[in-house]
Protein backbone atom coordinates (compact mmCIF):
# COMPACT_ATOMS: atom_id res chain seq x y z
CA UNK A 1 0.00 0.00 0.00
CA UNK A 2 1.06 3.83 -0.76
CA UNK A 3 0.97 6.29 1.22
CA UNK A 4 -0.15 9.87 -0.16
CA UNK A 5 1.87 12.80 0.16
CA UNK A 6 0.31 14.03 2.86
CA UNK A 7 0.86 10.89 5.30
CA UNK A 8 4.05 10.89 3.89
CA UNK A 9 5.24 14.29 5.10
CA UNK A 10 2.82 13.70 8.33
CA UNK A 11 5.24 10.87 9.27
CA UNK A 12 8.31 12.67 8.32
CA UNK A 13 7.43 15.03 10.24
CA UNK A 14 6.62 13.20 13.54
CA UNK A 15 9.93 10.85 12.95
CA UNK A 16 11.80 14.14 12.83
CA UNK A 17 9.78 15.31 15.71
CA UNK A 18 9.01 18.89 14.12
CA UNK A 19 6.07 20.43 13.78
CA UNK A 20 4.27 21.67 10.53
CA UNK A 21 4.00 24.77 12.01
CA UNK A 22 7.92 24.84 11.85
CA UNK A 23 8.17 23.29 8.27
CA UNK A 24 6.03 26.35 7.12
CA UNK A 25 8.73 28.68 8.39
CA UNK A 26 11.50 26.75 7.10
CA UNK A 27 10.05 26.30 3.40
CA UNK A 28 9.42 30.18 3.31
CA UNK A 29 13.03 30.93 4.83
CA UNK A 30 14.52 28.50 2.37
CA UNK A 31 12.06 29.36 -0.90
CA UNK A 32 11.53 32.58 -0.57
CA UNK A 33 8.01 32.11 -1.12
CA UNK A 34 4.94 32.88 1.55
CA UNK A 35 3.73 29.53 2.95
CA UNK A 36 1.11 29.89 5.76
CA UNK A 37 0.01 26.98 7.53
CA UNK A 38 -3.30 27.44 5.89
CA UNK A 39 -1.93 27.12 2.61
CA UNK A 40 0.71 24.49 3.88
CA UNK A 41 -2.20 22.56 5.06
CA UNK A 42 -4.91 22.79 2.22
CA UNK A 43 -1.58 21.70 -0.16
CA UNK A 44 -1.30 18.72 1.87
CA UNK A 45 -4.69 17.72 2.07
CA UNK A 46 -5.75 18.09 -1.77
CA UNK A 47 -2.62 16.43 -2.74
CA UNK A 48 -1.69 19.39 -4.55
CA UNK A 49 2.33 20.01 -3.48
CA UNK A 50 4.10 20.97 -6.43
CA UNK A 51 7.13 18.29 -7.09
CA UNK A 52 9.60 21.05 -6.34
CA UNK A 53 8.35 21.25 -2.87
CA UNK A 54 8.17 17.46 -1.82
CA UNK A 55 12.21 17.96 -2.90
CA UNK A 56 12.44 21.10 -0.50
CA UNK A 57 10.78 18.93 1.97
CA UNK A 58 12.86 16.29 1.91
CA UNK A 59 15.99 18.50 1.64
CA UNK A 60 15.14 20.32 5.11
CA UNK A 61 14.33 17.18 6.79
CA UNK A 62 17.82 15.66 5.65
CA UNK A 63 15.97 13.27 3.86
CA UNK A 64 16.85 12.02 -0.08
CA UNK A 65 14.28 11.42 -2.55
CA UNK A 66 14.59 7.70 -4.45
CA UNK A 67 13.21 5.83 -7.55
CA UNK A 68 13.47 2.02 -6.68
CA UNK A 69 12.23 0.09 -9.73
CA UNK A 70 9.83 -2.71 -8.87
Amino acid sequence: MRLKVREQVKTLLSQEGIKQKELVLMLTKKTGKTYTQTSFAQKLSRGTLSYNEVMTIAEILGYNVQYIKE
